[in-house]
């Protein structure tokens, strides 16, 4: 018998209660497991700062946003045309980064930041038999169709980058810690997701319920979900957006490594050989420093 399929829309809103509910437990923890400092805690920053809780609905609306610009552009595109053209997130990121944090990217980290965004293009490379696959069960996309789904990965990349880096922003001015911020993001983050279920989705739950198709194997993923999430907002903290996209890189050459040595459902290709080469040397490149490579060198020369 054949699994029923969950509802993706309803798994983003239970990933980001689940976001939401672990950091006030994480809050609580801080607050030596008091239950009235953490209600004093969530009132005096959430509830009796709307101002600056509501900066958070700016990347939670834009996060909403991709989400649905990026089916779009699977409707219309192909696999290889997807992956390629979404890998400007990574350039638009940095664009972002430059303009609204005023952070200095040297040459050499511009051409390396234009090597990961190759490599991962070539990682995330469709096998031969994946595209065949895709091009017969779908039609044939008009110029027009495909016009639109890139000008939503372009839209995507472009929303992905402003809000992780409004999101960085925000994490790094003033004293409110990580935590409650991603609460503060959750709670909207959760509504924005409600919406989106009741527009797209609300006939298929109203059938069969919020939680259709959930097993054991998607309350994994939903959790992992979350928790990526947290874990992405504290690299951003005390790190940057362009650190996590290299680290989101090298993650998705250690997943690739694990499903081949261990559950053995990849086979490596060309292109992921090629992209796992263009994504080791753009993060070395990225990290060299120009400056104490040349101090080294006079050093040597004046022994």
């Amino acid at each position: 018998m054949k699994a029923e399929r969950y509802l993706s829309s309803t798994a983003i809103v239970t990933a980001e209660f689940l976001k939401g509910l672990i950091c006030i437990v994480l809050v609580w923890l801080e607050n030596d497991r008091s239950m009235n400092r953490l209600l004093r805690v969530l009132n005096d920053e959430i509830y009796d700062k709307p101002y600056d809780t509501s900066k958070l609905a700016i990347p939670s609306g834009l996060y909403a946003i991709q989400n649905n610009l990026l089916f779009l552009a699977l409707s219309y595109l192909n696999a290889a045309t997807y992956q390629v053209s979404y890998q400007l997130k990574i350039l638009t990121t940095a664009l972002c980064s430059v303009f609204m944090l005023k952070k200095t990217i040297e040459k050499h980290q511009w051409f390396s930041l234009f090597m990961l965004a190759i490599g991962v293009a070539f990682v995330t490379w469709p096998s031969p038999e994946e595209v065949q696959k895709r091009l017969t069960t779908q039609n044939q996309a008009t110029w027009l169709q495909q016009s639109i789904g890139f000008g939503a990965v372009l839209l995507a990349s472009m929303t992905s980058g402003f809000a992780g880096v409004y999101f960085e922003r925000i994490l790094k001015t003033g004293p409110t810690s990580v935590w409650v911020r991603n609460i503060q993001l959750a709670c909207f983050g959760t509504f924005f997701g409600l919406v989106i279920v009741f527009c797209f989705d609300y006939k298929a739950v109203m059938d069969k319920g919020f939680f259709q198709g959930y097993s054991t194997v998607v309350w994994i993923v939903i959790l992992l979900q979350a928790i990526g999430g947290l874990i992405i907002a504290t690299v951003i903290k005390y790190a940057d957006n362009i650190i996590k996209g290299f680290a989101t890189s090298l993650s998705i050459l250690f997943s690739s490594v694990i499903s081949y040595f261990i559950l053995h459902d990849f086979t490596p290709s060309l292109f992921f050989y090629m992209g796992t080469v263009f994504v080791l040397a753009a993060t070395f490149l990225y990290g060299w420093e120009k400056n104490k490579v040349t101090l080294s060198v006079n050093e040597q020369a004046r022994i």
